[in-house]
C-alpha cells in the first residue's frame, strides 16, 4: 500500500474508531488530538522513513479502547502495523494496577519500534498533563503517573535519543508544574 493512502487511512480509520473519545484533560479535546501528537513525534523521529510505525502510532489505542480487532487491523493495513499496535496494548482484563506494573516490567523487553511508541505516547500524556489536567487529578495523582511514566521509560531508553529527549523534557516539565515552580 502506497504509504501516504497507509496513513491517510490510518488517520481515518483512528478518527471513526474514536469519534466519541474525549481525553481525561480539563479541556475535554478530542482523542484524535493525541493520536496524531504520537504520530507527529514519531514521524519527526524517523523523519518520515516508516509508515507503518507511524500508522501505527495513530491507531495505538484502537486495540485498547475500542471495539476493534487485531484481525481487522491486519485486514485494514498490514501485519506489521497490527504487530506494533498489539504489542504496546496492554490487556484491559487485567485490574489497572497490575496493568501498570506490567509495563514497567515489560518496557525493556520490547522491540525497538514498540519502544518508540511508547516513548511518544507516554510524552503525549505528560504534555497533556500540563496543559490539560485531568479533571478530579489531585497533584499528587498527577505527580504518581509523572514517576510511573519515568519508570516506564528507563525501560525504553538506548533506542532513540530524540524521542528520548522529548520525553525528559515534557518529564522535566511536569515535575516543575507541579511542584509549584
Amino acid at each position: 500500500m502506497d504509504e501516504i493512502l497507509l496513513l491517510t487511512r490510518a488517520f481515518a480509520f483512528a478518527a471513526e474508531k474514536h469519534a466519541h473519545q474525549r481525553r481525561k484533560g480539563e479541556d475535554a479535546e478530542p482523542y484524535i488530538n493525541h493520536l496524531a501528537e504520537v504520530a507527529n513525534l514519531l514521524a519527526t523521529a524517523v523523519q518520515g522513513r516508516d509508515a507503518n510505525l507511524i500508522a501505527a502510532g495513530l491507531l495505538h489505542d484502537t486495540l485498547e479502547d475500542t471495539e476493534t480487532t487485531r484481525d481487522e487491523l491486519v485486514r485494514a493495513f498490514n501485519e506489521d502495523v497490527a504487530s506494533v499496535v498489539s504489542e504496546v496494548t496492554d490487556d484491559k482484563s487485567l485490574p489497572k494496577q497490575e496493568r501498570k506494573r506490567l509495563q514497567v516490567a515489560h518496557a525493556a523487553h520490547k522491540t525497538d519500534r514498540a519502544k518508540m511508541l511508547k516513548l511518544a505516547d507516554k510524552t503525549s500524556n505528560l504534555r497533556g498533563i500540563v496543559t490539560s489536567p485531568p479533571a478530579g487529578w489531585s497533584i499528587e495523582r498527577r505527580t504518581e503517573y509523572v514517576r510511573w511514566a519515568r519508570d516506564v521509560a528507563a525501560g525504553l531508553r538506548g533506542v532513540h535519543p530524540w524521542l528520548e529527549e522529548q520525553f525528559d523534557a515534557a518529564a522535566a516539565t511536569a515535575e516543575k508544574v507541579l511542584s509549584g515552580d
